[in-house]
């Protein structure tokens, strides 16, 4: 850490950061420091699929994030995983390659007034980094860094489940990935030869650490942005300091600092250095840079309602992972194969749909399990059994971010409001009723589903939606907290290309959030990859600025002195 000052400094080395800091690096003539607050992704539970169960809730690959009692849970605080290692939360995730509805980014284009969001213009972005089993076509990509496979096992009440869906008018997908993402199928997933691919394998290395113009802190956690007046009286976003656990470092940025940090920590780090709703930081003893009230607020999730369903005649992995000899069994398949259920991803068989035919798009998501526990950590139970968890795509209730303190090492206080509207709560209610529908079609007879969770006693949709507020939870997708907009838009903290406004109607220069903290709305679907597609244009942006500040320099130094 003894050299401070490069061109780019990139701020977390999570989904987007480690795709900004490889693209930016691949110029030799740019210095390149990527920092991260965890450690190095050497733990060996990262890379094996079903490893997810033993990172998320321990301290060496999460923060550790907790939210708010929530009124919508019926005063209920979850766990709120984020990914602290190499790779991020593309290290702990479901490992689910999902874009969402073209709808999404047309959505954007019109929040933006910018066209550049839009499906067309954002579709060759996400095949510009894939890396598809099945070969590059009109969707899809080959050879990029961003490896798309099949999974390596079925069920067979996972494929019963498939059979009842389609009975209740859902039809089959072989492709979730093209704009229109309505059916049901099994998810593609972000993996290589039964192994997690994560941000870190796919963009740093080998490539990065090769090169000598790029720089890797691990183990260091930016306390806050720093800023300069510029002649014209605004802001430049000059560099950060870092702590590393021993000392307090000054890092210089040339060109440009990138915030990575995710929905979570972007939002923290921009206020902890004055960027944010005046009065709140303020209130914690932080003089304000830049007065954005919409720093932290606007925060969107998936909250997903997991009903379980007791079966007969099928093996689960309830039943498979029941004792020493079967998960020695489990352990042996993977290492001979790859393959088996310690190549799982959390979720299997997937399904998009409507809550109520008068939606004019799909807006729920499966998640299909062929097993059950009580919660997240929970012993799996001792029947066999299938989830069926379902989310909301598009949730209306909004949420926040706010730092606690001004300590940069105190969490800060997440607080989703989920179920907080009406229509998010009628959602809910109609979507356990869907389940039910499914779980009672012919082709899941035979396995003789009874309705375990939430329970077959509840019908009404009030008992409904209070159900939902007792058996939901996260499904680890916050986005939107550092949201772009339009101009005159008070609530838009970034332009366009993911510039940080400066409260005053111009830009602070320097300074971009390139994370899912940018999206103005959740993605209809998981948010790992629609985050790595921002980060992709971000980049080509970033260098584009650069090449043209370059030239203009140039020919700023060859005009000629005036001649009296």
């Amino acid at each position: 850490m003894s050299d401070t000052s490069f061109d780019y400094i990139v701020i977390g080395a999570g989904t987007a950061g480690a795709l900004m800091a490889n693209r930016l690096s691949a110029d030799p003539g740019k210095r390149v420091l990527l920092i991260e607050a965890g450690r190095k992704d050497d733990y060996h539970w990262i890379h094996i699929p079903v490893g997810y169960l033993y990172c998320i809730g321990n301290p060496r690959t999460d923060w550790l994030y907790s939210t708010e009692a929530e009124p919508g849970l019926n005063g209920r605080s979850l766990r709120y995983p984020r990914g602290k290692t190499l790779g991020g939360s593309s290290s702990i995730n479901g490992m689910i390659y999902m874009r969402g509805q073209a709808r999404d980014y047309d959505g954007w284009a019109a929040i933006t007034g910018d066209d550049t969001w839009r499906w067309q213009n954002v579709l060759p972005a996400f095949k510009q980094h894939e890396d598809h089993y099945l070969g590059a076509n009109e969707m899809h990509g080959a050879g990029g860094e961003w490896r798309v496979e099949k999974q390596r096992l079925r069920w067979d009440i996972l494929d019963a489940f498939s059979q009842a869906a389609q009975q209740a008018g859902i039809p089959h997908s072989s492709d979730f990935n093209t704009g229109d993402n309505e059916g049901i199928g099994y998810f593609q997933v972000n993996q290589k030869g039964g192994l997690r691919w994560n941000s870190a394998k796919a963009f740093l290395r080998p490539i990065c650490y090769g090169r000598p113009n790029f720089e890797l802190w691990t183990g260091a956690q930016v306390m806050r942005l720093l800023f300069e007046r510029q002649p014209d009286g605004g802001q430049r976003c000059s560099g950060a300091e870092v702590w590393n656990g021993s000392e307090r470092l000054t890092v210089r940025a040339a060109g440009e600092v990138i915030l990575c940090a995710g929905a979570i920590g972007s939002p923290q780090i921009l206020q902890l250095s004055g960027i944010g709703p005046a009065d709140t930081l303020r209130a914690q003893g932080i003089a304000p840079v830049a007065d954005l009230p919409g720093v932290g607020a606007n925060l969107q999730d998936h909250l997903q309602i997991r009903a379980v369903f007791k079966i007969e005649g099928a093996p689960t992995l309830n039943v498979l992972a029941s004792s020493w000899w079967g998960k020695a069994r489990i352990g042996l398949q993977y290492l001979a194969s790859r393959s088996g259920p310690m190549s799982m991803a959390p979720s299997q068989l997937g399904a998009f749909t409507r809550s109520s035919p008068d939606r004019p798009w799909p807006n729920l998501q499966y998640h299909v399990q062929p097993l059950s526990l009580d919660a997240f950590g929970d012993p799996l139970h001792a029947f066999p059994a299938f989830t069926a968890s379902v989310c909301n795509l598009n949730p209306t209730s909004r949420g926040t971010v706010r730092l606690r303190s001004a300590n940069f090492q105190d969490a800060p206080a997440i607080a989703p409001r989920y179920l907080s509207t009406e229509e998010d709560r009628q959602v809910a209610a109609e979507s356990l009723r869907l389940t039910r529908r499914i779980a009672a079609q012919p082709a899941l007879a035979p396995y003789k589903p009874q309705e375990f969770k939430p329970g077959v006693q509840y019908q009404s949709d009030e008992e409904l939606a209070r159900l939902a507020g007792d058996i939901a939870t996260t499904i680890f997708h916050p986005v939107g907290t550092a949201a772009m907009g339009a101009d005159g838009d008070p609530m838009a903290v970034l332009d366009s290309r993911l510039r940080v406004r400066d409260g005053r109607g111009g830009l602070i220069a320097g300074l971009r959030v390139v994370d899912a903290s940018a999206m103005p709305t959740i993605t209809s679907g998981n948010t790992n990859s629609p985050t790595l597609m921002l980060a992709e244009k971000a980049a080509a942006w970033v260098r584009a600025d650069a090449r043209a500040a370059e030239t203009a320099t140039v020919k700023t130094s060859h005009i000629p002195e005036t001649i009296a």
